[in-house]
C-alpha cells in the first residue's frame, strides 16, 4: 500500500493553520503555550488549558468541565493532534466534553450508547458534504465502486471530507489497510462550496457542535462507516479500479441510511 507523507495529504488540511505555528513533532509545551495565545473556553467558562496527565483519579471529561485542563501527554502524537482538533473546531470540542459530563454519574464512570457514540465521533469522526445529494446516498448505500470509481470525478469536484477525529489523524501517519472514519453527511449548497476554507472550517464547527449538542447522534451504528483509502486521490494504490474489490475493506454493510443533514 502506498504511504501518506505526514502532513502531506489533503485530509490534515483543516489542521494546517496550526500546524504551521507548531514543531514538525508532538510538542505539548508548544500545544500549551498556543492556547494562552488563542484562549478558548468551556461550556461553563473554564479556559481550556493543556496540562501533563495527573494522578488525581478525576475522570478526563470532568477535569475539562471543572477546571477546563485538557491532559496531554508529552511527545504523543494521538494527544498532540486532540489539542490541534480543539484549536481548529473548539465548539464541537466543547460539546462534545459537556454532552459527556451530563451522561455521567457523580462518579463519572458510566457508560453507555450516548458516550460511546461520543467518543467514536471524538476519536474517529469525519464529516463528508457535497451539494449532490446522489453522491451522499451511494455513500449510505456502501456502494463503493459507483461513487469511488464510477463518480470519481463528480466526487473529487463535488465532495468534501474534513477529518474530525484525532485518532484518525494520528493513523493518517502510517495509513493501513481498512482505516475507517465514522462519519457524518451534510448536503450544502453551491454557494458553500465557493467560501473560504476558513469560513467552511467555521461554519462546520458550529454546526457539528448543534447536532451533537442536541442529541442528534445517540449511538455509535448512527454514524456512517467509510474507508479512508478509498477517497479518490489519497493513496496511489486506488487509482487502479481493482483496489475497491477488496471486500474486506469495502464492505457491502448495512442498509439503514443515516439520516440527511442539510448544512445552511
Amino acid at each position: 500500500m502506498s504511504p501518506l507523507s505526514p502532513y502531506a495529504a489533503r485530509l490534515f488540511d483543516p489542521l494546517r493553520r496550526w500546524l504551521e505555528q507548531l514543531p514538525a513533532h508532538p510538542d505539548s509545551a508548544a500545544v500549551a503555550e498556543l492556547a494562552w495565545r488563542f484562549p478558548m473556553h468551556t461550556e461553563n467558562g473554564r479556559q481550556v488549558r493543556f496540562v501533563p496527565p495527573q494522578a488525581d483519579g478525576l475522570a478526563y471529561e470532568c477535569r475539562i468541565w471543572e477546571s477546563g485542563e485538557v491532559e496531554t501527554r508529552p511527545d504523543n502524537w494521538h494527544d498532540f493532534f486532540n489539542a490541534l482538533v480543539w484549536f481548529r473546531f473548539p465548539k464541537t470540542k466543547i460539546a462534545v466534553s459537556a454532552r459527556h459530563v451530563r451522561a455521567m454519574t457523580p462518579a463519572g464512570e458510566a457508560r453507555g450508547p450516548v458516550r460511546d457514540a461520543l467518543t467514536h465521533f471524538d476519536e474517529c469522526g469525519i464529516v463528508v458534504l457535497s451539494a449532490r445529494p446522489e453522491l451522499l446516498d451511494l455513500l449510505r448505500q456502501f456502494a463503493w465502486k459507483k461513487l469511488f470509481v464510477e463518480q470519481r470525478a463528480a466526487v473529487q469536484q463535488d465532495m468534501r471530507f474534513v477529518i474530525f477525529g484525532h485518532a484518525t489523524y494520528e493513523q493518517l501517519l502510517a495509513p493501513y489497510r481498512g482505516l475507517t472514519a465514522k462519519a457524518v453527511l451534510y448536503e450544502i449548497s453551491e454557494d458553500w462550496l465557493r467560501w473560504s476554507e476558513e469560513e467552511q472550517l467555521v461554519e462546520l464547527d458550529a454546526r457539528l457542535a448543534a447536532d451533537l449538542a442536541s442529541g442528534r447522534y445517540a449511538r455509535p451504528g448512527d454514524f456512517q462507516p467509510l474507508p479512508l483509502l478509498g477517497i479518490p486521490g489519497l493513496i496511489a494504490d486506488n487509482e487502479d479500479p481493482a483496489y475497491y474489490d477488496d471486500v474486506w475493506q469495502f464492505r457491502p454493510g448495512r442498509k439503514s441510511a443515516v439520516a440527511r443533514a442539510p448544512l445552511a
